[in-house]
């Protein structure tokens, strides 16, 4: 991806969709089916401005706020690739991950969805060239990912995850992974791929022994 391209212009306002175990990681593909009315009002603004809107999970460690549930504080910013229309009213959409956001306040709604005002200062390097290494033999993560599904009655497309390179791996991974929303959000804030591929491993760790509580540094900020 181009860098110069890609960088959004969101100086103003992020529409956000908020969604609990959703996650979007730089690059990553994210498929949403839209319903409910406001945030069809998203897509369809998003649609006529750059076709962008920020991904973010709410926090339900934390009270509501006025504008509904608490957020984490780093979303990530995703393009529509794609859309399509059904015969009642929803929208099937595509979004690929571009760069990550920290929320810097929120700010008024705008047709029912919620906005916030990102800061894209710590998140420069998402966008670029994709990463092509995860810090890790790739056989190690894959070892683990086997006993990790095996333990939770998980099926697999093995075939199609052979054919994906190490760092589309890991972000797929990190994605679709059955974690929790506290667990999925240490993976978006990991300061590095290689960070993202250690937490990643020490969850399906946990998920394959166990292990009550996460060890140290899985925690988002």
């Amino acid at each position: 991806m181009d860098s110069a391209a890609a960088w959004p212009d969101m100086s103003e306002a992020i529409p956000i969709f908020p969604l609990a175990g959703a996650m979007l990681l730089p690059y990553g593909r994210l498929p949403l089916n839209v319903f409910e009315p406001r945030y069809l009002a998203l897509v369809d603004d998003a649609l006529a401005a750059g076709r962008l809107f920020g991904m973010i999970q709410p926090d339900a460690s934390k009270p509501e706020t006025p504008s509904g549930p608490a957020l984490f504080g780093v979303g990530c910013l995703g393009r529509i690739t794609s859309f399509t229309e059904t015969g009642d009213g929803r929208l099937l959409i595509s979004l690929i991950g571009v760069v990550r956001f920290a929320v810097a306040e929120e700010l008024a709604p705008k047709r029912g969805y919620r906005r916030v005002r990102g800061d894209f200062g710590a998140y420069a390097e998402d966008v670029g060239e994709e990463p092509s290494g995860i810090g890790m033999p790739r056989t190690k993560l894959l070892g683990e990912l086997r006993g990790y599904f095996s333990q939770q009655g998980l099926d697999a497309d093995w075939d199609s995850i052979g054919q994906l390179d190490d760092a589309s791996l890991l972000t797929a991974l990190c994605m679709m992974c059955p974690f929790s929303p506290s667990e999925k959000q240490a993976l978006l804030e990991a300061p590095s791929v290689p960070k993202r591929a250690e937490i990643l491993l020490a969850l399906l760790r946990i998920g394959m022994h166990g292990t009550e509580s996460p060890p140290g540094g899985l925690r988002p900020s």
